[in-house]
């Protein structure tokens, strides 16, 4: 569960500003490699950018790579963080990261994972009480509210799915 949870976050690193199936791949070839703690740490930053190119800002995402995995290894002894604060802590790990490891690598639902497609949807439906700008603006923007709303007996589930099916019809449908 410890390396599962590792590979996780990395994927979840590779793929801000990154299509789904070049994450994919990546992932794959650094799974052939041994993806671990231990495994990134011995490796060098230049075999790490050739396996994980073409991803988005990949020279940048090296650097994050190696720092978030020098952090958890000595901090939290190679396993990732447990809550969102701690998550967002990490070079290169963002709200929406967090959020979606807690709920994919620890199965806890602590929030809405908002990306550019969650944000742009939700804005253009006025799920948000005023027109937001970036993603955390509208995370912060009452949106959980609004669905709890909705919903109040099923607001936690609702949550873990509200990213997964807006993300995936703005990635199909609203273009």
């Amino acid at each position: 569960p410890q390396v599962m949870r590792y590979q996780v976050l990395l994927s979840l690193m590779l793929s801000s500003q990154t299509k789904d199936q070049v994450t994919s791949a990546a992932m794959l070839r650094l799974r052939q490699r041994g993806l671990t703690v231990d495994g990134i740490l011995q490796m060098d930053d230049a075999t790490l950018g050739q396996i994980i190119y073409p991803v988005g800002f990949w020279r940048n995402k090296v650097k994050y790579i190696k720092q978030t995995t020098a952090i958890l290894k000595q901090k939290y002894g190679g396993d990732i963080p447990r809550t969102v604060e701690e998550l967002v802590q990490l070079p290169g790990v963002g709200p929406k990261m967090a959020h979606l490891a807690m709920n994919i690598a620890w199965d806890s639902v602590c929030g809405i994972a908002v990306d550019t497609h969650v944000h742009r949807i939700t804005n253009r439906l006025k799920w948000v009480k005023k027109e937001t700008r970036h993603p955390e603006e509208t995370r912060l923007m009452w949106l959980g509210f609004w669905i709890c709303f909705l919903s109040p007996s099923r607001c936690r589930d609702l949550w873990r799915e509200i990213n997964w099916l807006l993300v995936g019809f703005g990635q199909q449908t609203c273009l």
